[in-house]
């Protein structure tokens, strides 16, 4: 009879730890959804809506090198698609070597952002898409006529822009160049386990994963870092509590020996309140997207998660709760759409429009 009711007492308590266990994780996913909420399928404009024809025009142009004076650099260049929409360099490597500021942002999930560029400078991907390609040291293409003038040479574009935008008088305009390739970019959303978390499956997390989720919550990372990309909608100091150069500090090397203070958001509205302000980045695929900050400046994930707590909120976490944020984080790791992932085979010119490279 002593056996049974061992027996019975061990079971009775093996349900009540799955009933316990069972209200954790209910009152940890009601808890994330109001912070979060899962990727949608597509990040539709009503300015620039989404066609299949428009998104295969686009797909070709974020591959096409043509659209740089070099004709060697494409979008997929410093955002390559198959390394989860980046370069994994510090800071990209444009036009005749020259080398960027900045740490080049994933292009994957980057249209559910509030603005683009760590400045916020361009209020969409169809305004970010203009950028590169003029710029002098990323794609240095001389003006928007002479990127036409390219792309009119090349008559299988011309019957895609017709395509793609059939109501306007002149379809192939710089303009439609900047929509076809944010329309691309707005299909490149990046699921992952945590969206089946999110729409009630609380098995799609393991335990240890849901223990960095809450932490996360917690501590007060999701204060910044919320929405469906987990970032990306809004703005704020890097470096409340403690100037970021300070906390990167540790991570100069021989190979970058100085790091400069880069102003921010200043540079753009030479207000005060602006000063060291920058977009809050995307955590999707963080741990893929590596290295971390406008600077790229810390390579691994861990040490970027103790800087994040130290200059941000101003706590020190513990090794544990370090393991389990990052736990958390790789499971926002997500699928590059197939379609995205397929390159597309780009049509021959007509004739030599280019000019030698200055």
């Amino acid at each position: 009879m002593k056996k049974v009711a061992a027996v019975v007492a061990v079971a009775v308590g093996s349900v009540l730890l799955m009933g316990a266990g069972k209200a954790e994780d209910a009152k940890l996913l009601q808890e994330a959804k109001k912070y979060f909420k899962p990727l949608p399928k597509v990040a539709d404009s009503r300015e620039n809506p989404v066609t299949k024809t428009k998104v295969e025009l686009g797909k070709m142009l974020y591959y096409e090198p043509r659209l740089s004076k070099s004709g060697l650099i494409s979008c997929n260049t410093c955002h390559n698609l198959a390394t989860y929409g980046v370069d994994n360099l510090p800071t990209s490597v444009g036009h005749r070597w020259a080398i960027g500021p900045r740490n080049a942002p994933t292009t994957l999930n980057a249209a559910l952002h509030v603005a683009q560029f760590w400045d916020g400078r361009a209020k969409d991907v169809e305004e970010q898409a203009k950028g590169p390609i003029l710029n002098p040291i990323e794609m240095a293409m001389d003006s928007p006529e002479e990127v036409v003038k390219r792309l009119e040479s090349i008559p299988e574009y011309v019957k895609l822009f017709k395509k793609a935008f059939p109501k306007d008088r002149k379809p192939l305009n710089y303009e439609n160049v900047a929509k076809a390739i944010a329309a691309f970019e707005r299909t490149l959303m990046t699921p992952s386990r945590f969206d089946k978390f999110l729409q009630g499956d609380v098995n799609a997390l393991t335990a240890k994963e849901k223990r960095g989720l809450k932490t996360f919550i917690e501590v007060g990372c999701a204060s910044c870092h919320n929405g469906p990309a987990l970032g990306g909608t809004m703005f704020t100091r890097f470096g409340i509590v403690e100037a970021y150069w300070e906390a990167t500090r540790d991570y100069v090397t021989l190979e970058k020996p100085t790091m400069p203070m880069d102003v921010g958001k200043f540079a753009v509205t030479h207000k005060e309140e602006d000063l060291y302000v920058f977009k809050v980045p995307s955590l999707r695929n963080i741990s893929r997207t590596y290295p971390y900050f406008h600077d790229g400046s810390v390579w691994n994930l861990e040490d970027a998660v103790q800087v994040m707590a130290k200059v941000q909120l101003g706590k020190e976490l513990s090794k544990k709760q370090v393991s389990d944020i990052v736990a958390f984080l790789k499971a926002l790791d997500g699928e590059i759409p197939k379609h995205a992932l397929e390159l597309p085979v780009l049509p021959p010119s007509t004739k030599n429009t280019e000019k030698p490279v200055r």
